[in-house]
């Protein structure tokens, strides 16, 4: 019985942990760029964009399918990056508790 009630406690206390870490994902901000960085967004390790910087010399209206293509790498490159660094974060929470894989956790 002392066992189920150590296996509660250490249950509350890792779900105490992943809510935190969940906030603290929406701080974190990663940049990804595109274009050799003519083109950079950034974005919280929880998918929000946070800003978007277009080089002037991007803007011409005869090349605006160009600017939406490297907008778009931007983003993805940005969302490659917060999902890596949410791993991390997510993987600080749960060391060592040899939890076993494709329980769909969020990270």
């Amino acid at each position: 019985m002392k066992n189920i009630q150590n296996l509660m406690k250490q249950a509350q206390q890792m779900q105490a942990k992943m809510a935190q870490a969940q906030e603290e994902l929406g701080h974190i901000t990663v940049e990804g760029e595109s274009g050799g960085g003519m083109v950079t967004v950034v974005a919280s390790c929880r998918g929000e964009i946070k800003s978007l910087k277009i080089d002037p010399s991007l803007i011409d209206p005869k090349e605006a399918e160009m600017l939406e293509d490297l907008v778009v790498a931007a983003i993805n490159d940005a969302r490659t990056k917060a999902d890596a660094r949410a791993a991390e974060e997510m993987a600080k929470v749960t060391s060592g508790l040899n939890l076993p894989g494709g329980l769909g956790l969020p990270f």
